[in-house]
């Protein structure tokens, strides 16, 4: 009699494995072997639930950040709990109890955590001591904001909306440095450092100091505004301002230093030697063309002609947008003799001028941002005018890092204060509706 068993078995036949499933397996594996000598691989669940876990995300940009921090089982949570983070896998454990290595998988990428490990050099930041600052796209800035701040985030940037988006920076309880954006409904983003801009505006404007750090901190806390290390730490930038700013650390400070555009730089140059100035020759940089110059009060400026331009090409395309707090509104010269000054612009840069409000004084017409112009002076002073949210608090701001201001006072186009900051430069806040 035959056998049932035997008549109903069925051959052996080789399964191939899940492709996705063989990805993840050898990723894993190839963790593994790159771990540091010593560590333990913990072992792991590959099924979630009957679910097989998240697939690696696809978008992971140019490089994975590696976040090390103080507390790395509270880092995992206070990621999930505020920034939507998911765990992938479990932490590897090292003997010591401290997390190894662990990975988490945020909005379309991926990033890499584990506890500071100082014997092998691993460190973490102190809170704002970082020199890394992760962008991460968030649904609602200000929800997010919310929760960070209640679970003992730091607020560095107050939101503003800038280049089609609505953007803030926090600085995490574990030292790392995050600027949330979100698109603005409607909006088309700008990449940073394409303000449209046409001959006779601003492109950059660098606040030359004698000490930089200092001025860093002041200005960081009056207008909200996040520096970050540049030119070997003798410069500060500050990302997402109109115009780009920074500072400019120089033993003898001169104020508000601007670079204007020009369409045709060698023919800029030309004028202002024709004008009785001084001109370099042009060189090339990462931005355009420049060349440092000096105006016939003295006062050093430079030159721009903007990549892609060509002689009488530059014309300024859809608005910027306007109203973060730490943006440049206004620019007043002060200069003993205003006709002068402004016959050596207007040579040079096209200006068309017109008599403002109060005696001695000039308007440039259709400048970005606003330039005015200042006769009778015993000195040449370049005075910047930033735009802030709230002029009362920003003033109180002001004088508790050791500045001095007046008090709001309005004017036909809004409040403002004249202030000193604490190196003895002056400069204006306002607030415009």
């Amino acid at each position: 009699m035959t056998d049932p068993l035997d008549a109903l078995r069925a051959p052996v036949t080789p399964a191939a494995p899940d492709p996705a499933f063989a990805a993840r397996l050898r990723a894993r594996l190839e963790r593994a072997l790159r771990l540091p000598e010593g560590v333990a691989v913990s072992e792991t669940t590959l099924t979630l639930a009957g679910r097989e876990p998240p697939a690696p995300a696809e978008d992971r940009g140019a490089a994975i950040p590696y976040l090390a921090v103080r507390g790395a089982r509270d880092a995992l949570d206070w990621y999930a709990r505020v920034l939507g983070a998911r765990l992938r896998g479990e932490p590897i454990v090292m003997p010591d109890g401290r997390v190894g290595h662990a990975e988490l998988e945020l909005a379309s990428g991926v990033l890499y955590l584990a506890d500071e490990h100082p014997e092998i050099g691993v460190t973490a930041p102190d809170p704002g001591g970082v020199p890394v600052s992760l962008v991460l796209d968030v649904a609602d800035v200000d929800a997010v904001i919310a929760a960070a701040v209640e679970a003992g985030a730091r607020l560095d940037r107050r939101p503003y909306e800038a280049y089609g988006h609505r953007n803030a920076t926090v600085t995490d309880p574990y030292g790392h440095r995050w600027l949330l954006q979100a698109p603005l409904p409607g909006a088309t983003a700008e990449p940073a450092g394409t303000a449209p801009v046409q001959q006779g505006d601003i492109s950059y404007a660098s606040l030359w100091v004698r000490d930089v750090a200092r001025a860093a901190a002041f200005y960081g806390a009056v207008l909200g505004v996040e520096y970050v290390p540049a030119h070997d730490n003798r410069g500060r930038q500050a990302p997402g301002l109109a115009p780009p700013q920074g500072l400019w650390e120089h033993p003898a400070p001169s104020g508000l230093f601007c670079s204007y555009v020009v369409d045709d730089i060698a023919a800029a140059v030309a004028r202002v030697g024709a004008a009785g100035g001084q001109a370099e020759e042009p060189v090339p940089r990462a931005y355009g063309l420049a060349a440092d110059c000096v105006d016939t009060d003295g006062v050093r400026f430079a030159l721009h002609q903007p990549p892609g331009s060509a002689p009488g090409s530059a014309g300024r395309p859809a608005s910027t947008t306007a109203g973060r707090d730490g943006d440049l509104v206004y620019m007043t010269l002060e200069v003993p003799d205003a006709a002068r000054t402004l016959g050596f612009y207007c040579s040079v840069l096209g200006w068309r001028v017109h008599q403002g409000r109060t005696p001695g004084g000039w308007q440039v017409e259709g400048t970005t941002p606003m330039i005015g112009v200042s006769g009778g002076h015993s000195a040449p002073a370049t005075v910047p005018v930033w735009q802030v949210t709230d002029v009362a608090e920003a003033v109180a701001r002001v004088r508790a890092a050791g500045g001095t201001s007046t008090g709001p006072h309005r004017e036909p186009y809004g409040l403002m204060a004249e202030c000193t900051d604490d190196q003895g430069i002056r400069f204006a806040l306002g607030q415009f509706p």
